[in-house]
């Protein structure tokens, strides 16, 4: 008997793209997820979920958050997590999609990808190991969406707000400026695609160039008709932020720029002023809160003073991946 009442209505699910869910399927794991912290937080295990279950976590990215996470949620359910670099498997040899996904489907009872930084290969290569499982699949961040990220980021904003008192609030999506290395366009798409089923109002801000890709905007925008709530755009970082409940700043790249690094980043160097700092806060509404995927780049995305600030929720928000990350895996496996 499991610790926490699962059901069976989305096990062997995929969860490639958060749209690929309907509300009521999200706001499950979300429930299911607030389940298992209280759990966590009370001491009391949850080792009975998945006893003896595996899956596997295929990386072609670096990762904090996202591979501890997985690892130590699987551990938590009784699960095991295998780690897989891309770089030491035969995928860096051109092991095909199809293969993959037929054997280690065979092997275990999930696999879960991280594949971010190249357009246009990442959700393709996923999909297609999903055609060819017949275990889930689980999109640890796409080029397309960063489906575990962005559900972490409503949980967060549930427990700070309530969740039946989103809608009309507005959270402010921008653009910032780091120098590190060409970012993925995943969160910022995740974040346009999924807050305003939820009820929230989302302004996406970025400079001139640097505009996500097309599909997504297009289901955005219908997603938000459809729910009632609106989708607005601008290069303005400062317009972006006033009224708003929400900031969520961080950089990401040029979609036709992803081979250039060099390039993105002399591009970059040009907004060095787009930086949510206490200035900026002070555009938005009166106890807004900081949000951010992490890792942030401190001095350029943000200042110290507001990513460490009474403003700031990251902490909870990181939190609240092993969370999730539970929930997706105790839902699905």
């Amino acid at each position: 008997m499991a610790s926490v009442e699962i059901g069976d209505s989305l096990r062997g699910r995929d969860y490639i793209e958060t749209r690929d869910w309907s509300v009521e399927e999200i706001q499950r794991a979300l429930d299911l997820s607030g389940e298992l912290k209280a759990k966590f937080r009370a001491g009391v295990p949850t080792l009975d979920i998945l006893p003896g279950k595996t899956i596997f976590l295929f990386f072609f990215d670096k990762s904090t958050r996202t591979r501890n996470s997985f690892e130590a949620g699987a551990t938590q359910l009784g699960a095991h997590a295998h780690f897989i670099d891309a770089e030491t498997s035969q995928a860096a040899h051109g092991e095909a999609a199809k293969d993959m996904g037929i054997i280690l489907a065979s092997y275990g009872h999930a696999i879960a990808i991280r594949h971010d930084l190249v357009p246009g290969e990442g959700n393709t290569m996923m999909r297609e190991v999903a055609q060819w499982s017949d275990k889930p699949v689980l999109n640890m961040q796409c080029d397309v969406d960063h489906p575990c990220q962005t559900l972490a980021d409503l949980m967060t904003i549930q427990e700070h707000f309530g969740k039946d008192h989103l809608r009309g609030r507005k959270i402010a999506v921008s653009w910032a400026y780091a120098p590190s290395y060409t970012k993925p366009m995943s969160v910022p798409q995740g974040l346009m695609m999924l807050m305003p089923r939820f009820g929230l109002d989302v302004t996406v801000a970025h400079p001139p160039g640097w505009e996500l890709m097309k599909d997504t905007v297009d289901y955005a925008k219908r997603a938000a008709a459809e729910a009632g709530t609106k989708l607005e755009f601008t290069d303005d970082m400062d317009a972006a932020f006033e009224g708003a409940d929400i900031v969520y700043p961080k950089s990401w790249g040029i979609e036709s720029l992803f081979g250039q690094p060099q390039e993105a980043k002399s591009r970059a160097q040009q907004h060095r002023e787009w930086i949510c700092d206490e200035r900026r806060m002070g555009l938005a509404k009166k106890g807004a809160v900081y949000m951010h995927c992490l890792p942030a780049d401190r001095g350029n995305e943000v200042t110290d003073a507001v990513i460490d600030g009474p403003q700031s929720i990251i902490f909870p928000e990181a939190e609240n991946r092993l969370h999730t990350c539970k929930a997706l895996m105790a839902l699905t496996m």
